[in-house]
């Protein structure tokens, strides 16, 4: 869920508070579950969930421990939501998750990646920060349409690194014998994430791409190689 802090981050940055704002995830394995659930920490009513047969939507929201009993304790499919709640709504197909208005849009599941048919009702319908939190959910002409439009836009080169980052604290902990509390982890991938974030930014600008987060993480990546290059005295 590190994908939160990210998205966060950016929406800080432009004055735009995430608290109230209704949004729509696509998925339910970990990074879309826990997703939903930072989400909802933060005050934003996230409105939708999906698996590859199809997605859910809520108009009270997301009740994460339905989500959770179905996914996590009885490995089910996501159309058994509506037996808990029945007055959600359950629609065949994945792709159908991004016509549901919303504010943000956090696509968490490659099976329902966003292509420009996707991009233009997002953006129809008043979206206006897309996070993506899954490996490249989105294609190239959905990110062309996102910035035409001047959509907030957190690419998965830096928006999803939060898995690898916690990885990397878990074989901290294991290297030094250590048990970090999960606020102590927390904490630390919120600090990663807004660095991640800040040097994006910070990146586009410097190299002349205002607030285009997908070239500011590319040049991070790298200005990154190559100052490990020069270090070892490549010229």
């Amino acid at each position: 869920y590190g994908l939160l802090y990210f998205v966060k981050n950016m929406l800080d940055d432009k004055k735009i508070a995430i608290k109230g704002k209704t949004v729509v995830v696509s998925g339910s394995g970990n990074v879309a579950t826990y997703a939903i659930q930072k989400a909802q920490t933060f005050g934003a009513k996230v409105v939708t969930c999906s698996d590859s047969n199809g997605y859910v939507y809520d108009a009270d929201g997301i009740d994460l421990a339905v989500v959770k009993d179905i996914k996590e304790v009885r490995r089910g499919r996501i159309k058994e939501y509506l037996k808990a709640r029945p007055n959600a709504e359950y629609h065949e197909g994945c792709a159908g998750v991004w016509t549901v208005k919303c504010d943000i849009a956090l696509p968490c599941a490659t099976q329902s990646e966003i292509n420009l048919e996707s991009a233009k009702a997002l953006v129809a319908n008043g979206v206006t920060a897309v996070g993506e939190g899954a490996n490249m959910p989105s294609t190239l002409y959905a990110i062309e349409n996102f910035q035409q439009h001047s959509i907030l836009f957190a690419p998965a080169k830096a928006a999803n690194a939060g898995g690898v980052a916690v990885s990397a604290l878990e074989m901290s902990q294991n290297s030094e014998r250590l048990a970090w509390t999960f606020e102590e982890v927390d904490n630390r991938l919120k600090g990663i994430m807004t660095n991640i974030f800040q040097q994006a930014k910070a990146n586009a600008a410097k190299y002349g791409c205002p607030d285009n987060l997908v070239a500011g993480a590319n040049m991070t990546a790298f200005v990154k190689v190559a100052d490990a290059m020069l270090a070892h005295g490549v010229v």
